[in-house]
């Protein structure tokens, strides 16, 4: 019973607590651009019904809203959300837990009360980003197979599987952990070098907003959401084609014939049957997306960090030991 007080009372509490905080609002906001971006990344034919388009021709962002919203109703945006939405707090709390000791270890010459410097900070995201793909590649390989299935992507109805639990035990009886952590490869391809952009521009873009922020804490909420939505976008444009990549080596089931044998064969055939632009379809949705979710996530972090400080306005730094 005293863990909990003792934990909050820390500098390491009140950051991992934010963190889980901050990737609950990141959810919630962006799930349904989330469901469109997932859906604009596979293979023709539309996987919606309802959508008119030219034949071998992917359907425009509007198009496929559309179709979703007439053919599935509105909840079909929400569809599987219960994944991320269920880990993202655990997920999102070690991403800021292990950024803020990384960020901090790479720098040990720096007084405690000074930020990290912008090396540090890239560096730290990029040890991040590897770290928590561990936790994101399953989860992201259970959003994405729930996604496809509302769309009936697979040949197969709608609303098989009951949910998140439901569709994680199903994989795992039918293909076992290699099977959960199919696409771990290119994840961690993905984001480490995207972590590593996303948290040097959230630091640099603040600091430009409001010089001096970085030490004193004072920025406002105004430059949270922009900083953070600069930082999200960032990181999605350096790493979408691997994201693409990514999406479609997920949803291959082994009942299935598999279209791609790895990641180099993905991006080969992708680009021969659909052109380069192949790999940048559904960014402007994830850009959208990404400014959004990314504004929530910073704030929501920021102002619980805050708040968990006592409300004295000042950000928290790493205790020295």
């Amino acid at each position: 019973m005293e863990f909990w007080p003792e934990f909050l009372a820390s500098s390491f509490g009140k950051e991992f607590v934010a963190g889980g905080v901050g990737g609950m609002a990141g959810v919630l906001a962006g799930h349904p651009l989330d469901t469109l971006r997932i859906r604009l990344q596979q293979p023709p034919p539309p996987v919606s019904p309802g959508i008119t388009a030219a034949p071998g021709r992917p359907p425009s962002a509007a198009a496929l809203l559309r179709g979703i919203l007439r053919a599935e109703g509105p909840s079909a945006l929400y569809r599987g959300m219960g994944a991320p939405l269920a880990s993202v707090a655990f997920q999102n709390a070690m991403v800021f837990q292990a950024y803020a000791i990384l960020s901090r270890s790479l720098d040990p010459e720096s007084s405690v009360a000074d930020p990290p410097t912008y090396t540090s900070v890239a560096l730290a995201g990029v040890g991040t980003g590897a770290l928590q793909t561990l936790i994101l590649s399953p989860v992201e390989l259970v959003k994405i197979r729930l996604q496809l299935e509302a769309a009936g992507h697979k040949r197969r109805r709608a609303g098989v599987h009951r949910g998140p639990v439901d569709m994680a035990r199903d994989i795992l009886r039918k293909e076992g952990l290699r099977g959960i952590y199919r696409g771990l490869a290119v994840t961690a391809l993905r984001d480490a070098p995207a972590h590593g952009v996303y948290f040097w521009t959230y630091e640099y873009a603040r600091e430009r907003l409001h010089p001096g922020c970085r030490r004193a804490g004072d920025e406002s909420l105004a430059t949270m959401l922009v900083s953070g939505g600069l930082a999200g976008v960032a990181s999605w444009v350096c790493c979408y084609p691997l994201d693409v990549v990514k999406s479609r080596l997920q949803a291959q089931e082994p009942a299935f014939p598999a279209r791609y044998r790895g990641v180099v064969d993905c991006f080969r055939k992708s680009v021969r049957e659909e052109g380069l632009p192949v790999l940048w379809r559904g960014l402007g949705t994830a850009v959208a997306r990404a400014f959004v979710v990314n504004g929530a996530i910073f704030s929501a972090y920021e102002l619980a960090v805050r708040f968990l400080a006592g409300g004295n306005g000042q950000r928290l730094v790493m205790e020295e030991h």
